[in-house]
């Protein structure tokens, strides 16, 4: 880990990944972005990515995927989605991330996003490029910290 120590505050890292198996370089990015600035990052694509290859899933374990996202969200302090389509999995983990007071940000490439996304924002980043900037003057407030 670049920056990040134990107590530094975590981030749950949301995107899509149904449909996306093979494309999720954004995560690598969005990670080194984060760990550079002092984040430790949740990445659960880590640990799904066998699961979204098999060719059928049991219900038992895509319920037990949901359990240990929402988990893991719970744990973080700041949620970060991004979102170069829509992505109901993401969707969901926002409005869960939201509901539960984390800081939520969102990197939305979306032409015309749904008021839900954009309500349920703290944040809202046009590209990967512009929260780098502004990354590197943000800090998580310590009344967010879990």
């Amino acid at each position: 880990m670049y920056g990040a120590t134990r107590s530094s505050p975590k981030v749950f890292l949301a995107g899509p990944i149904q449909g996306f198996e093979n494309k999720q370089e954004y995560r690598a990015v969005l990670s080194k972005l984060l760990e550079e600035a002092g984040y430790d990052v949740v990445d659960p694509w880590k640990r799904e990515k066998l699961y979204y290859r098999a060719d059928a899933v049991a219900v038992e374990t895509a319920r037990k995927v949901v359990e240990r996202d929402l988990s893991d969200i719970e744990r973080c302090d700041l949620f970060l989605a991004y979102m170069p389509v829509l992505s109901a999995g993401v969707c969901m983990e926002l409005f869960y991330a939201k509901r539960r007071g984390k800081t939520t940000m969102v990197i939305l490439t979306l032409e015309n996003p749904s008021p839900w996304i954009i309500a349920h924002a703290d944040y809202v980043f046009k590209s990967i490029e512009e929260f780098k900037d502004f990354l590197k003057g943000f800090r998580l407030r310590s009344s967010s910290r879990r």
